[in-house]
């Protein structure tokens, strides 16, 4: 770990272990079998190669929010809008993983028969990295983009105080041959707003450049996460070094997430709590068939090619190579199948928590 915590602090544990955990509590706050173990699996993922942000750490803000009512632990999913080359979910207010596993699935199917598709979701809430969702399109020989407006209003404009914007994610994936596929999944804020949750819940500061306090300078306080006193700075962070960039793609993924599926815009002023029993969060998918373009195969040479070149180059330092989107997940992934995956007590100490106050089990002992 990176954050500051003391490595004799830090225990690890099996993926399962986190799986296991997570179910427990799931399950304990009403979600159905068939839900938790989708779950539960994409969430433990997540941790598994590194994103420690979106895994086992969210349990402690999905139970703030099933306590406050705006997420139905045992949603029904149904389409409730389709064409040939679209669909419309509805996720009836529950977790996000559910109806994205099955948005990401008829896309996938509807690509193939049609060449590309689209596939929004409402109605929704928290749907873990958007990565996952990606990766799954590619498995199938598809090009995959994702995307998810947030919770609420964490991010400033580029020259503004106030939040307007939340962390609005994208995902790319793009199969390959030879190499593993080109996975990008990055927030469009300098972080995700999760590592400012991780820090908090250890106590540890920010580094500079994060996040700004009330008066829009930057500050290192991460109690900012709960109380919401400070924002969030666009990717680059100030103007100087690209923010308006950051910015103008969080915009566009708002758009996309929220314009597709009629969920309302982060900028709402009651967006998160405007309904009882969801976030009304909106998500987006698109698959794309290669050989829509070219013949099968052509387009994975290209990717291939531009990867072999990227990794070609001379790197700075000869002890760390260049590398593309998706590499450093890959490794973390296969380093942790060895160490198992790390756990902080400040997080050890509110999972433990919340599972005794909702009569789960508790496995990280």
């Amino acid at each position: 770990m990176s954050d500051g915590t003391a490595d004799e602090d830090i225990k690890h544990f099996p993926a399962d272990a986190l799986r296991n955990q997570i179910a427990s509590c799931l399950t304990a706050w009403g979600m159905p079998a068939d839900q938790v173990e989708i779950t539960a699996n994409v969430m433990v993922d997540a941790d598994k190669c590194g994103i420690d942000t979106h895994g086992l750490s969210m349990l402690t803000t999905y139970d703030s929010r099933r306590r406050d009512g705006i997420i139905t632990m045992d949603a029904k999913v149904e389409v409730v809008r389709e064409t040939p080359v679209s669909a419309l979910v509805d996720a009836g207010g529950g977790l996000g993983y559910v109806p994205s596993i099955q948005a990401t699935k008829i896309a996938i199917k509807k690509a193939k028969e049609m060449g590309m598709a689209g596939v929004a979701v409402c109605n929704s809430n928290h749907f873990g990295a958007t990565g996952y969702y990606t990766r799954m399109i590619a498995a199938e020989g598809l090009v995959g983009m994702a995307t998810t407006n947030g919770s609420g209003p964490r991010t400033a404009p580029t020259f503004g105080r106030d939040a307007k914007l939340s962390t609005n994610p994208i995902a790319f994936t793009a199969p390959a041959k030879r190499n593993a596929p080109f996975n990008l999944d990055m927030a469009t804020t300098t972080v995700a707003a999760g590592k400012i949750r991780n820090k908090a819940n250890e106590g540890l500061p920010l580094p500079e450049g994060w996040a700004n306090g009330p008066d829009g300078r930057p500050t290192s306080d991460s109690s900012l996460y709960f109380d919401r006193a400070g924002t969030q700075t666009p990717l680059g962070g100030t103007r100087e070094l690209g923010s308006h960039k950051g910015y103008g793609l969080g915009a566009m993924v708002e758009i996309l997430s929220a314009g597709f599926s009629g969920a309302s815009l982060v900028t709402h002023p009651e967006h998160g709590y405007r309904r009882p029993g969801t976030m009304d969060i909106g998500h987006f998918f698109l698959a794309i068939d290669p050989t829509a373009f070219r013949p099968e195969g052509a387009f994975e040479e290209t990717v291939d090619e531009l990867i072999d070149a990227l990794h070609a180059t001379t790197p700075v330092d000869p002890d760390q190579p260049v590398m593309v989107a998706g590499e450093p997940e890959n490794i973390i992934r296969a380093m942790r199948e060895d160490t198992g995956i790390p756990v902080p007590p400040g997080l050890r100490g509110k999972i433990r928590d919340i599972a005794k106050n909702s009569n789960a089990e508790f496995f990280l002992d």
